[in-house]
This record gives structure tokens, C-alpha cells and sequence, in this order.
């Protein structure tokens, strides 16, 4: 991409981007209500997810919205603030994309999942509490 197409965005990203981060804190979804054994639970299991992104990049957003609506303390790492965490992205992801679910398992492995749909799936499928 040319330096004038991107010195365009990095603009449009600038002015839009307190609109776009008030308008997640002001458009959340009702977290979803556990009891206190079963969030225990819960924020053992996000102690071994961390979810790479920036602010203003609106599939992390997206991302960011269904975590606060299932009530996930996910750490969240900002590769646009950090450059340990974006070279942690690039290294064991093998790119700079954002948003990225890292995804420890017990052995150690690390799974990078990337596209916001396919992370908001696996937390649903992973997350979302028993109706009934």
C-alpha cells in the first residue's frame, strides 16, 4: 500500500476513533449472569487465552463485545501500543493480523486463531452457559 493511502487511513482511523470506542462502551450487550462457582470456573479458563488487537479496529471490537457480553476477562494485548506483543503475534501467529485469539492448551501448544467470526465462535461454543 502507498505511504499517501495509508497516511489517508491512519487519518480516518484518528478522527473516527473515539466515535468507534464510544460507541462499543455505549452499545455493549447485558454480560451474561453465572453463579460464583461457575464464573470461577470461567476466569480459570480465560487465564489461558489472550486476545491480540488494537482499539479502533472494529472486528476487535467486535471480538471485544461478545467477551464483556459473556463475561470474559480475556487479557487483551495491544500490538499497536506494544511492540513485544506484536512481535509475540508475528512470531507465533506468523503474521501481524488483528484480532488473534492465542489459545494455550495444557501442553504448552499454542493455537492462533484469527478472523472475528471464527473467534466469536469458539467462545460461544466454549462459553455460552446451559439455557434450561
Amino acid at each position: 500500500m502507498g505511504i499517501v493511502a495509508r497516511t489517508f487511513f491512519r487519518g480516518v482511523r484518528r478522527a473516527l476513533g473515539p466515535v468507534m470506542i464510544a460507541n462499543e462502551r455505549l452499545t455493549r450487550p447485558q454480560p451474561v449472569a453465572r453463579g460464583i462457582e461457575a464464573q470461577a470456573e470461567v476466569d480459570q479458563a480465560c487465564q489461558s487465552l489472550a486476545l491480540y488487537q488494537y482499539r479502533t479496529c472494529p472486528f476487535c471490537i467486535r471480538v471485544r463485545k461478545e467477551m464483556h457480553r459473556l463475561a470474559l476477562p480475556i487479557e487483551l494485548r495491544d500490538i499497536r501500543q506494544h511492540e513485544r506483543d506484536r512481535q509475540a503475534l508475528e512470531a507465533g501467529g506468523g503474521r501481524v493480523k488483528v484480532p488473534c485469539l492465542r489459545i494455550a492448551d495444557e501442553t504448552g501448544e499454542d493455537e492462533w486463531m484469527y478472523e472475528s467470526e471464527e473467534i466469536k465462535r469458539y467462545l460461544q461454543q466454549r462459553f455460552e452457559p446451559a439455557t434450561g
